[in-house]
């Protein structure tokens, strides 16, 4: 793993910094300035001030106007705070630009989220991937923010003629990127093996937006103990499960969150982990109905299948969390009558939008699981009738 420079230390003060434009107008970027402040909170970091600014594209050279930079040194050096983080992606050139001028540690969101990752990594497929992130994302910044790698050689003859060092380090950078990329398909054939070595099993993947309750439900419907915990990427490495449910057995998969603006060079590098989804035969789209943006998060979501090639499976729609869901849309004033015309148009909605594939549920206070369950399995045993007609004893009561 990289001996990141800027690796986030434990209770570090932070500033959050958006940007407000064509593309993205002021209520999104308070809301992605939101889920900032809590990745920031999952690495270790605690966000006491966001700044944002209205403009019609990023400045070239330090990304926001240079007034509002100088706002924010202000604020920096009066508050002593460590390290600044932009809610988009920044150039080599504009990261070395601002920490030049506020004269403290600067990342932007893709950073960060790597950081999250290689702290969470745990097994050596979610290493390697991590790592090699690391690298894609600092190939195309070394000449901007250029600090020197360590080196692996040296002396004479170690170098080309008239080679700069940030062409060697450039050179080493690639020759890094090479080598994470050959242990990778190593380790990708030895994950098909074991996967092909599964057998003829219906295979159900869990997918969603990050902190949706994945892994709660995980351990609801496999019985078992998956890390479950309220921060960003909980899970990180594929965990899958053989579930017996009234004699009918299926493998099921929980995988790592979606996200907004999750960097492109880590989807790819995790697009290997994220076979569980590809090859499933049903996906569980888990929806934190809760969360203010909840449409926004499947339209993510929906977007990361459609990439993966994944979004024609069959879909069920897990709306997660109604219990958060109720407390925050109805007021103890609010006569039950009128709370239920509200659910049930609320249901109705999304019964229509996913042609009756959707069930509301509550993982933490166990409501509606049942019907969770039921509907799994109908699913599941559908698809063993179609895809394993023979395999009658799935369904007669004899299966293991």
């Amino acid at each position: 793993m990289i001996d990141k420079k800027n690796k986030i230390a434990e209770e570090e003060k932070a500033i959050l910094v958006g940007l407000v434009t064509k593309e993205q107008n002021e209520a999104q970027v308070k809301e992605y300035l939101d889920e900032l402040a809590f990745l920031a909170e999952t690495a270790g970091a605690i966000a006491v001030k966001t700044f944002y600014q209205k403009l019609s594209h990023p400045d070239s050279k330090t990304f926001i106007g240079k007034g509002k930079l100088g706002e924010i040194k202000d604020y920096v050096w009066e508050k002593e705070i460590q390290l600044a983080i932009f809610d988009d992606e920044l150039t080599g050139s504009q990261i070395s630009n601002i920490q030049k001028e506020l004269g403290i540690k600067t990342i932007d969101r893709s950073d960060l989220i790597l950081d999250i990752f290689a702290s969470r990594a745990r097994t050596a497929q979610a290493k390697v991937q991590v790592e090699l992130a690391q690298y894609q994302y600092i190939l195309p910044r070394l000449r901007g923010m250029w600090s020197h790698l360590e080196r692996q050689g040296g002396g004479i003859g170690s170098r080309g003629p008239g080679e700069t060092e940030i062409e060697t380090d450039r050179r080493i950078v690639k020759d890094k990127i090479s080598l994470l990329r050959k242990r990778l398909v190593e380790i990708d054939k030895q994950a098909f093996t074991q996967r092909k070595d599964r057998g003829e099993f219906i295979r159900v993947a869990l997918v969603g937006y990050t902190n949706v309750g994945k892994s709660t439900i995980m351990n609801i419907l496999s019985k078992s103990e998956v890390f479950a915990e309220n921060k960003l990427f909980a899970t990180l490495d594929t965990t899958t499960r053989k579930v017996v449910y009234e004699n009918t057995p299926f493998l099921l998969s929980d995988t790592v969150g979606f996200i907004r603006k999750l960097p492109h060079h880590l989807v790819e590098s995790f697009k290997s982990t994220l076979d569980e989804v590809r090859e499933a035969d049903i996906l569980l789209h888990v929806v934190d109905i809760s969360h203010s943006q909840y449409e926004e998060q499947i339209g993510v979501v929906n977007k990361t299948l459609q990439e993966l090639g994944a979004f024609e499976k069959p879909i069920l729609t897990i709306f997660n969390k109604m219990d958060l869901y109720e407390q925050n849309t109805f007021d103890k004033w609010l006569e039950d009558d009128v709370k239920q015309e509200i659910l049930r148009d609320l249901k109705k909605k999304w019964e229509n939008v996913t042609q009756g594939n959707c069930v509301f549920i509550s993982a933490t206070q166990r409501k509606n699981i049942d019907e969770l369950r039921e509907t799994i399995m109908r699913k599941v045993r559908e698809l063993y009738e179609i895809r394993f007609p023979y395999k009658t004893d799935f369904f007669s009561g004899n299966g293991q």
